[in-house]
């Protein structure tokens, strides 16, 4: 096999990718393209019209490359990149690849002391930013004991973009194998400080193969629209590896996704494949219900990040005619691995297996639980991380034997689809019963008053634990007794009667991740 490629074998029940033994996973995403002749074909068009061929970006990427080599970085070293989505997003991510460096995409939403403890908790050598974020990544630096070699904005005056014009457009790829280290992603955070998961050069690779091109159909016509931002593993595949794969197209946007915006981008560019969370699906519903926007480019939609309720599901498919498929992924397994299929729905499940991942479900004490029945669900692939870094504890407790505990608890039905039941330590014992704080919320959001709610458990007058809810209104003028009254008659109406909520608080919002995970911990913190 020649070098830097790699081949899928084509056997369904035990898919596997065989990689060449000198494996950089930049030539087969970026450099590919150009061997394949579509040089002039439109990879990336931002939000603002700005469009980069794959001639471009692959010249961009050496370029990159080589100043990230000329500015005294060694091989392995680690850069942090608090980039919006745009084309230098790409630049520098396989450009660090490219040439023997580890990129670390950073969550852009985050303040100075979130920047200041990853900067020293990665041992980082380098740090490049967007604009937008200077305040913020420079107030950093003052925060952090060593400040690393390399900062740079990525535009304006001594910045990359200046830079990358004045550097070499020749690269060649830094020797690596399918199982290097090649980039982190650090976890969303919705049960506490963020984790570093160590990705490999391969696993991008099998994401992209497994989940987008045979489970969700990913073409070279199609052109796909994250909401999810890149720097979520979720986005990163969205809006950038999956249509590098294919040989397609995405368009990027840089700014705050509401439902005002991302349908503004839909109907301005048209994308085919359209990628958002459950919270902003809700949100875009709340929009439909008084203004119609054209969707009718898009063939299918996709959610992640936290389970979509089925409810969301049937109204969204109500309104628009079109299909969402709900699935599983995680920052540590990099992308989807139990998908809804555009053939196969099941509404208020996380659906079926993707190819190339196993899982199984298991109780307190480590054995296999029964079909129906809920525990600890634990995937492996292909794609997940080698290990935490600077985290060895975490690590052992949750990669283990190859298995990767996913802290979720699910149950699979006797057709094959999995259940969500909430993460493992926001499930509750009500009454000596295990209950799941998914369930009640997706019973309140079937609603018409409610747009979102989180349950948490909360001790009563006895010390014994009984579900709260925390409810976000369509119309927050409806806030009040009566409607609690309602909520409590709704629950206890719709589930068994020891599941019904004992406390409902109206909020203007829930605390959550940027990828839209609902932060319960933060919820339990109010309570405590």
């Amino acid at each position: 096999m020649m070098d830097h490629t790699c081949r899928i074998e084509a056997s369904k029940q035990n898919p596997v990718v065989q990689f060449a033994d000198n494996f950089n996973v930049a030539v087969p995403f970026i450099d590919r393209h150009l061997r394949e002749g579509r040089g002039d074909k439109t990879m990336l068009t931002t939000a603002t019209g700005d469009t980069v061929n794959y001639a471009q970006l692959a010249d961009a990427v050496n370029r990159c490359g080589n100043v990230l080599l000329q500015s005294g970085l060694s091989r392995g070293d680690r850069v942090l990149m608090m980039i919006k989505d745009c084309p230098a997003f790409l630049y520098v991510f396989w450009g660090a690849i490219k040439a023997g460096f580890i990129p670390v995409p950073i969550n852009t939403l985050l303040r100075a002391h979130d920047y200041a403890y990853m900067i020293e908790d990665s041992d980082c050598r380098g740090v490049i930013y967007s604009p937008e974020f200077a305040d913020d990544v420079e107030q950093a630096l003052t925060l952090v004991s060593t400040t690393p070699d390399v900062v740079l904005p990525t535009e304006g005056e001594a910045a990359l973009d200046n830079l990358i014009n004045k550097a070499s457009s020749t690269l060649d790829p830094a020797p690596a194998t399918a199982t290097d280290e090649c980039f982190w992603l650090y976890s969303s955070g919705s049960t506490g400080r963020p984790k570093g998961a160590v990705h490999l050069h391969r696993d991008m690779v099998i994401t992209s193969q497994f989940y987008g091109v045979e489970t969700l159909g990913v073409t070279e016509q199609d052109c796909c629209f994250s909401a999810a931002k890149l720097f979520f593993a979720y986005g990163l595949g969205n809006g950038m590896t999956f249509p590098l794969w294919v040989g397609g197209s995405a368009v990027l946007y840089g700014g705050r996704p509401t439902p005002d915006a991302t349908f503004e981008v839909i109907e301005k560019y048209r994308p085919s494949l359209y990628f958002g969370v459950p919270t902003l699906y809700a949100a875009q519903l709340q929009v439909l219900e008084s203004s119609h926007h054209d969707l009718s480019s898009i063939r299918y939609c996709v959610s992640a990040g936290e389970a979509l309720p089925a409810d969301v599901y049937k109204r969204w498919k109500q309104q628009t005619g079109l299909k969402i498929l709900d699935g599983i992924g995680s920052t540590e397994a990099l992308h989807i691995f139990i998908s809804n299929r555009p053939d196969d729905i099941k509404p208020g499940t996380s659906g079926r297996m993707v190819h190339g991942y196993e899982a199984k479900i298991i109780d307190e004490q480590g054995a296999p639980v029964a079909i129906g029945e809920g525990g600890r669900l634990l995937i492996r692939g292909d794609s997940t991380a080698k290990y935490y870094w600077n985290n060895p504890q975490k690590t052992a407790s949750t990669m283990v034997d190859g298995w990767l505990d996913t802290g979720d608890t699910y149950f699979e039905d006797e057709e094959g689809y999995y259940h969500y039941c909430g993460r493992n330590d926001d499930m509750l014992k009500v009454g000596g019963i295990w209950c799941s704080p998914f369930e009640i919320e997706a019973c309140l959001i079937e609603h018409p008053k409610v747009l979102e709610a989180a349950i948490i458990g909360r001790k009563d007058t006895n010390d014994l634990i009984k579900p709260a809810a925390y409810i976000v209104l369509n119309h927050p003028e409806d806030a009040g007794e009566a409607l609690q009254r309602e909520l409590h008659d709704h629950c206890r109406a719709g589930m068994a009667h020891y599941k019904y909520p004992r406390w409902f608080t109206f909020v203007a919002e829930l605390p959550k991740t940027a990828t839209g995970k609902i932060q319960r911990f933060k919820l339990r913190e109010l309570c405590s």
